[in-house]
């Protein structure tokens, strides 16, 4: 019987993959983690700082541990306001968690990454082996963290698996402090009010994926079979790109009231710049036969349809 820690369980992805792992394997398998509780208990539930090594081995041995999914950091436009506290924490608690997985001899662990990695040396579309030179605390801690998954795999055989997310959508749970939660803002906007100001220019491109096809990536990569798998350290995930005004311009078609201006975040602005706009996934798509389901269009209509009743059903 599979046992799997969730750590980071309530950030943006941490709500929904908890959700999706309770389907899959059962609410008492799935015990998650954060540093704070969350609003609403469903779950088994402890009180985590990853960084605490002696907490975390604790917690591993009580409930018999065989996955653990890795999920707390500190996000890239978040970081840069405190480099050396994001580095120790997206560092150091990626290392506790492989040395436990070590010497507990975990079956499996998780350890998202994310298109920060690629910096401007990387071509665009970006392929899964290229240059890297990410600009950010974040995406320096990501880019090292790929590897030191990597190295654990390879010289100690811990079956750590990765996934370089694109920006994240999602109606559930609102975003923590990344460089694309524009795109998530906006629709709220769309609902709540009729004005919203992006903080990036109208033609930063960007990839970007609706959290279902996140989560159900996440599920299917690590379902897949060990030996299908040609890296262990991120496997660059794609499913559409836009600009904030193709994003917008398509959620006008659903609410016309919608006005959009501009007020740059020159520190978000000068990250993003640094993204590639766009992603190969061809080794997902081969090893583990990755597709996504929802495009622009089809994320827009779904946010939208989402939003409005979790804002009815709170009134």
């Amino acid at each position: 019987m599979e046992k799997i820690l969730i750590i980071g369980a309530n950030g943006q992805l941490g709500t929904e993959l908890s959700a999706a792992l309770q389907t899959k394997y059962g609410q008492d398998a799935v015990i998650t983690s954060d540093i704070r509780k969350p609003q609403e208990e469903n779950a088994i539930f402890e009180i985590l700082n990853v960084l605490d090594n002696d907490a975390l081995a604790t917690i591993v041995k009580k409930y018999k541990i065989t996955q653990i999914y890795h999920l707390a950091a500190i996000l890239s436009a978040k970081g840069e306001e405190n480099p050396i506290q994001t580095w120790n924490i997206n560092m150091n608690g990626l290392l506790n968690v492989l040395e436990i997985a070590r010497h507990e001899k975990l079956k499996k662990v998780y350890y998202p990454s994310s298109i920060a990695v690629f910096g401007t040396t990387t071509p665009s579309p970006a392929p899964q082996y290229t240059s890297m030179n990410p600009s950010t605390i974040y995406g320096i801690s990501k880019r090292a963290g790929e590897q030191w998954c990597e190295y654990y795999f390879n010289k100690y055989g811990v079956d750590v698996r990765s996934l370089r997310y694109p920006g994240l959508i999602s109606y559930k749970t609102l975003p923590g402090g990344g460089t694309t939660d524009y795109a998530v803002d906006i629709f709220y906007k769309a609902i709540e009010e009729t004005h919203f100001d992006c903080f990036l220019s109208e033609n930063t491109r960007l990839p970007m994926m609706y959290m279902p096809d996140a989560v159900r990536a996440t599920l299917e990569l690590m379902d897949a079979p060990k030996e299908n798998l040609s890296t262990h350290e991120g496997y660059n995930l794609n499913a559409f790109d836009c600009t904030p005004k193709e994003l917008y311009n398509e959620i006008k078609k659903h609410a016309p009231n919608l006005e959009m201006g501009y007020k740059i975040d020159e520190l978000r602005q000068s990250i993003a710049d640094s993204w590639s706009d766009s992603v190969i996934d061809e080794a997902a798509r081969k090893d583990w036969n990755w597709q996504h389901e929802y495009d622009m269009e089809s994320t827009t209509k779904e946010m939208l349809t989402n939003l409005k009743k979790k804002f009815e059903a709170t009134k």
